[in-house]
């Protein structure tokens, strides 16, 4: 599985319990360590709550600080590690969490503008790929998890969720080919009917 590109990855305010399950989306992944897997978590973000941000801020003392962000000690994966925000959108204060390549100069600072583009939109909108993530995030790691067997070679290692369907009973689904109905039925009512927003 490769991502790639700035990811939301849960729409509302992450609490404790939820921010610690986000941290590593993906600790169910086959062959885990095997290889290289900072592609999926580079430029992952959500938002969480300041009880969060502030815990998070006196585990350890940061391997940085500049301005509104602070880089844990701590390196997730090769070069990988988690970025804390404090961010004033429309007059609020908000905090954020993401993953940022260190090897890649000025990555933080790009996904603080990307988090600060997106949240500032006049219109609540989800694209397909945040509803998906939204999925993922919010799934109990019983009912996600990775293809295996049963499934075609070229679809192996991909992402895949429970998913009742009435009287076909429960099936496991690829994530990526979920249809919109079986999208909006997997998100909470809050966010079904939310309009869909083009990808940039």
């Amino acid at each position: 599985m490769t991502l790639s590109t700035t990811r939301k990855v849960y729409q509302g305010i992450a609490d404790r319990r939820q921010m610690f399950r986000m941290f590593d989306r993906h600790v169910q992944r086959p062959n885990r360590w095997a290889n290289d897997d900072s592609a999926l978590y580079r430029s992952e973000w959500f938002e969480l709550d300041q009880a969060g941000h502030d815990y998070m801020f006196e585990i350890l003392p940061p391997l940085w600080m500049r301005g509104e962000m602070f880089a844990m000690r701590e390196f997730l994966t090769g070069s990988i590690t988690s970025i804390f925000f404090t961010l004033r959108i429309d007059g609020r204060i908000r905090y954020f969490h993401g993953y940022c390549d260190l090897a890649d100069k000025g990555s933080p600072e790009r996904l603080r503008d990307a988090i600060v583009a997106r949240e500032t939109r006049p219109v609540r909108a989800m694209t397909r790929d945040e509803r998906l993530e939204h999925i993922w995030s919010s799934s109990h790691d019983d009912y996600r998890g990775y293809a295996g067997d049963g499934f075609a070679d070229c679809d192996r290692g991909k992402r895949t969720v429970l998913f009742y369907g009435g009287r076909d009973g429960t099936t496991l689904k690829l994530l990526d080919h979920l249809a919109d109905g079986e999208i909006a039925a997997k998100l909470p009512v809050h966010l079904r009917f939310l309009p869909d927003e083009i990808a940039a």
